[in-house]
């Protein structure tokens, strides 16, 4: 893998390049955060060019996944610097999701998902755990603040299996390692299948 890196001093051109290194999925589709206005639910949904467009769109009777006038945007630079500028060409309210699993079942990256009041103490078992079995990772701290993911970046893809499996070897490496901590915060990995059901993101 070509090495990319950057700084707070570097053009934007060339951090968009770092992020597009590291969170690297699906090219032809990405999801976008959104938030119901009336109840405050909120969730990501894949992009399409066809969205609301009367006649054309089913949504919300049909999925999009189902959809059949599907026209999923792709991952550009546009979207990567929406994305970390936190607002669209619009000026709306941006956060880009990555489909981390591509077609062919692989990954370029693993994400463990900590999602409790405890997420702090069991992030920072994992990561020891991750250095002592000579894994580079890197903590993230999640939006809302109250928990944080683990990430693994592979310089190849991998079967989205092996990297589950991985993935669930450090927790129990962790777990054996530190019986004190349960791992209570554990929520999910991200890819979270090993395989990818047929016509699904």
């Amino acid at each position: 893998m070509h090495r990319v890196s950057a700084d707070h001093r570097s053009p934007p051109a060339a951090k968009i390049a770092l992020f597009r290194s590291l969170f690297r999925g699906r090219d032809d589709v990405y999801a976008r955060r959104f938030q119901s206005r009336t109840s405050g639910k909120s969730g990501y949904s894949p992009v399409c060019g066809n969205e609301w467009l009367r006649g054309i769109c089913e949504k919300p009777q049909a999925k999009c996944t189902d959809c059949r006038h599907q026209q999923f945007l792709p991952v550009t630079e546009d979207v990567i610097r929406w994305h970390l500028c936190g607002r669209d060409d619009r000026g709306a309210n941006f956060t880009a999701g990555v489909y981390p699993m591509l077609q062919d079942e692989t990954c370029f990256f693993l994400a463990i998902d900590f999602d409790k009041t405890c997420w702090q103490e069991d992030t920072r078992a994992v990561l020891a755990t991750c250095q002592r079995l000579n894994l580079p990772a890197a903590l993230e701290r999640s939006r809302s603040g109250n928990g944080g993911h683990a990430r693994l970046f592979f310089e190849d893809s991998i079967s989205a299996a092996l990297a589950r499996r991985l993935g669930s070897h450090i927790l129990t490496e962790t777990m054996e390692y530190r019986p004190d901590v349960g791992l209570d915060s554990y929520d999910r990995f991200f890819p979270n299948q090993d395989t990818l059901p047929r016509g699904r993101l």
